[in-house]
């Protein structure tokens, strides 16, 4: 018993030493620091507490900071070696501080080794959610599919608990910051169908449906007949229940194809792809333009919802928790790289815009539903779902305000023998 409590008050001792050479010159210090034998390092004086780092264990320091990287501080709070208590968006301008901003040097690097190999290691066993492992060649159909299960096929229920009633996992279109998700999502859903200009009769292919809130609101609200696709049998099984519900099996459907096994060339009126376009790689991307040509008629207009990466932003390498945990083999690129690949495959930029204010909205509307759902969210999946998606909702969060990642609506249109087909102006997208 008493060795027992001289390890432990010599791994905190250690840890103390270890946490005073990473944060003593971080300023403002808004955030407390408790070790898991309830000894408490306070705020620096006189400023609020935004948020407490709770180590859970001896060797949590060791787990976060042995090989310092963004992969190694994410696993360390999925598995349980850490908690965040209060705003885990304010963490992570701390992250941000000890890897990118000011990481340590190589001196003092080796040095917290030394002292951070003196705690004990883990030894833990992972459970719930573990890293993807994807089979098959890279960009297959079938590997695609193994990815987007991955993240979308968790549970329906699971979902259910952040997203709004329609189920639309995507940037909402605010008037204000106070607006509600509801309301922001049904405005969201009609601005890309006025986006569209979509007119009774018309034919809309949706690629990436979801659960199919945006074709069931161009059916009931635009007359159109509408097709959906996913490559989540979950998503399409609650989506064609919806559709069922509504009374519009007669108009609307959801097929669970890839993009690429679609075969009617020249079929569909207009096509939209909202929230899909950020999961295919870069060196797919021209082929899924040259498939979005193909399908439509000539006249016919294409929107292109995705997030993107700034150019000054260089693409990620090597393992991120986002590719390991949340979206397999996903990858941004510039806005202005995708209008290009766009222009290849022959069609024609009509508009671009930004609505990255609006991401921050709609994330942190979900973030504090899962944060108020969490009982829920670990019944319908586990408790390391629960731990993922809080920590990549936060993410995401800090990644729009700062500007690191963007998200753009796209209009692109297949010239018919030089005419466009569209008004002078946007104002029908407005009235």
């Amino acid at each position: 018993m008493i060795a027992e409590r001289l390890r432990t008050a010599r791994a905190a001792g250690v840890t103390l030493a270890v946490l005073t050479e990473l944060l003593g010159e971080y300023r403002p210090r808004d955030f407390g620091v408790r070790l898991w034998d309830g000894s408490v390092w306070e705020p620096e004086r006189g400023q609020p507490e935004r948020f407490t780092l709770a180590l859970l264990h001896p060797g949590a320091l060791r787990q976060m900071f042995l090989r310092p990287s963004e992969l190694a501080l994410a696993e360390a709070y999925v598995y349980g070696d850490y908690e965040i208590e209060g705003s885990l968006e304010a963490a992570l301008r701390l992250a941000d501080h000890l890897l990118i901003e000011q990481p340590p040097s190589a001196r003092a690097r080796a040095r917290s080794a030394r002292r951070l190999l003196q705690l004990p290691a883990n030894g833990r066993v992972p459970s719930g959610t573990r890293a993807v492992s994807l089979t098959g060649e890279r960009h297959s159909l079938d590997r695609d599919r193994q990815a987007v299960s991955y993240h979308y096929d968790r549970s329906n229920e699971f979902f259910e608990i952040f997203l709004d009633r329609e189920l639309v996992y995507s940037c909402a279109y605010f008037t204000s910051e106070d607006e509600d998700l509801e309301t922001a999502q049904r405005r969201k859903l009609d601005y890309l169908c006025r986006k569209l200009r979509l007119r009774p009769g018309e034919r809309l292919l949706d690629i990436g449906c979801g659960w199919g809130g945006l074709i069931r609101h161009a059916v009931r609200n635009y007359g159109v007949e509408a097709v959906g696709i996913t490559l989540s049998a979950r998503q399409a099984e609650l989506a064609s229940e919806r559709i069922a519900l509504a009374g519009l099996s007669d108009r609307c459907r959801v097929e669970l194809r890839d993009y690429r096994e679609l075969g009617e060339p020249g079929s569909f009126d207009k096509l939209v792809s909202v929230g899909m376009f950020e999961h295919v790689a870069e060196d797919v991307l021209p082929a899924y333009f040259a498939q979005a040509w193909r399908l439509l008629r000539p006249g016919g207009v294409f929107l292109n919802h995705g997030i993107s990466r700034p150019v000054g932003q260089p693409p990620r390498r090597g393992p991120s928790f986002l590719q390991k945990y949340v979206f397999p083999e996903g990858e941004l690129v510039p806005v202005g790289a995708a209008a290009l690949m766009g222009e290849d495959a022959g069609f024609e930029v009509r508009d671009v815009e930004s609505l990255r204010d609006h991401y921050v909205l709609t994330l942190r509307h979900w973030l504090r539903r899962l944060e108020a759902g969490r009982e829920a969210a670990v019944r319908a999946a586990d408790e390391t779902s629960y731990r993922v998606w809080r920590l990549y909702m936060s993410g995401s969060v800090h990644g729009f305000r700062t500007g690191r990642v963007n998200v753009h609506q796209t209009l692109f249109v297949k010239p018919d023998g030089g005419r466009s087909g569209l008004p002078l102006t946007r104002a029908d997208w407005y009235s």
